[in-house]
């Protein structure tokens, strides 16, 4: 019997982005929390007693910064060496062989996968044989399964392997291949790595991949960790995963369509923000609140969003352990405009020209040249890192609603109302 912890796209000190124009963001928290996540694992091999570690590519974010991530990442090695727990390794693309510059002396008990070749090493004690081949540049585009050998029928065969299979959203494409090129090999367990949410693509063979460990941003919601496997008598009879993270992120959603008064949304947003809590079982949440529903406080909200952010981080900071990242304003109105404004009057008119408004598909970037510099210069409430700078499809639609509801709201509260 032996056992063994599958992990992948740890992306050590991975780089805060934008947090520093929250005033309020738990900076350090998140800027350490992939290191404490790391040790959570460490933690957990020498506790479980596992025989080896498998990491399938992205350990590194890129280069170093500095030394301090090579040496906390030897020193980590270390405590595993003295337990006994051998490290196979592949690089990614955040951490192949062009990507990274500086070089650290690793213990004895790790094993970095060539990126000329697929590599197999035997440890003959577990029969185990572990197949795999690390990044040479950041974008492969081949095929890597399809070099690797075929599967030893002495030994339990292992692959490791930073892919994106046929392709997954938010994921480059990257040493694609298909579910039948892995099974073609015969291999008893594909240690796949490069998506960051966990996924069983194939139980006979066992082909996963496990997620990261912690989530660095918002699109990295939910909970994070790894894959412990116990193998007998050269079958899997047991797959556990096992949570790691230190900082929980995640999306709440709010439907405010009974919510007749400030107080009853201020109830609604309390009680949803203090359910998800409880889901982070005592850590750090990092929530983005999400408005929807026909709201009769619609244009209220969207007229005065920043004034209601305030005060959404007010009820999270009295909860504790709860940052509010961002809030989306989805809400509609309760009734339609016609009824508000009337027919053929000035308002009406220009809430013709208000919906008439129109963005193209291009990114911000294109559209305004100097955005990333008048980023840094607006409130955050008015600034959406994973938004602004990428305006992946889809979203400039969103913007366009946010722009036309503001702009009605504003209209209304104006004149509208008068």
């Amino acid at each position: 019997m032996f056992r063994f912890i599958h992990t992948a796209d740890i992306h050590l000190d991975s780089p805060l982005k934008g947090l520093e124009i929250h005033e309020d963001a738990p900076v350090e928290e998140i800027r350490g929390a992939t290191r404490r996540a790391f040790e959570n694992l460490i933690e957990l091999a020498i506790e479980e007693e596992v025989d080896f570690l498998l990491i399938a590519g992205d350990l590194y974010d890129g280069d170093w910064k500095d030394y301090n991530t090579g040496l906390f990442f030897a020193g980590q090695m270390g405590r595993l060496e003295k337990a006994g727990i051998k490290v196979f390794i592949v690089s990614g693309n955040h951490d192949a062989a062009s990507q990274i510059t500086k070089t650290m002396p690793l213990p004895g008990n790790v094993t970095r996968f060539s990126p000329k070749r697929p590599q197999s090493v035997i440890l003959d004690d577990l029969g185990v044989i572990i197949h795999g081949q690390s990044y040479s540049t950041r974008a492969v585009t081949d095929n890597l399964s399809l070099q690797y050998p075929p599967h030893n029928t002495n030994y339990f065969n292992i692959g490791i392997l930073h892919t994106s299979l046929t392709g997954r959203a938010g994921h480059e494409d990257y040493a694609p291949c298909t579910l039948n090129d892995l099974q073609a090999k015969g291999y008893d367990y594909w240690a796949l790595g490069h998506i960051h949410q966990r996924e069983v693509v194939s139980e006979d063979p066992m082909i996963l991949f496990p997620g990261n460990i912690q989530g660095r941003h918002i699109r990295e919601t939910g909970t994070k960790g790894v894959t412990l496997v116990t193998v007998e008598e050269g079958r899997i009879v047991k797959i556990e995963e096992r949570e790691l993270d230190v900082l929980r992120w995640s999306v709440c959603n709010v439907d405010l369509s009974e919510c007749e008064t400030k107080e009853a949304v201020y109830e609604h947003v309390r009680s949803a923000m203090e359910k998800e809590q409880s889901l982070a079982e005592a850590k750090i949440l990092a929530l983005r609140l999400r408005l929807s529903g026909n709201c009769p406080l619609h244009a209220d909200l969207h007229a005065r969003s920043i004034h209601w952010t305030e005060e959404f981080r007010g009820i999270a900071a009295s909860i504790g352990n709860v940052w509010l990242e961002k809030v989306r304003f989805r809400t509609n109105r309760k009734i339609c405009l016609e009824e508000i404004v009337g027919e053929d009057t000035p308002l009406s008119g220009l809430l013709q020209t208000i919906e008439k408004i129109e963005f193209g598909d291009d990114a911000l970037t294109a559209l305004v040249p100097d955005l990333a510099t008048l980023k840094t210069k607006l409130p955050a409430e008015l600034v959406d890192d994973d938004f602004l700078l990428e305006s992946p499809p889809g979203q400039m639609a969103d913007l366009r609603e946010e722009v036309r509801e503001l702009l009605i709201a504003k209209m209304i509260q104006h004149g509208g109302e008068a």
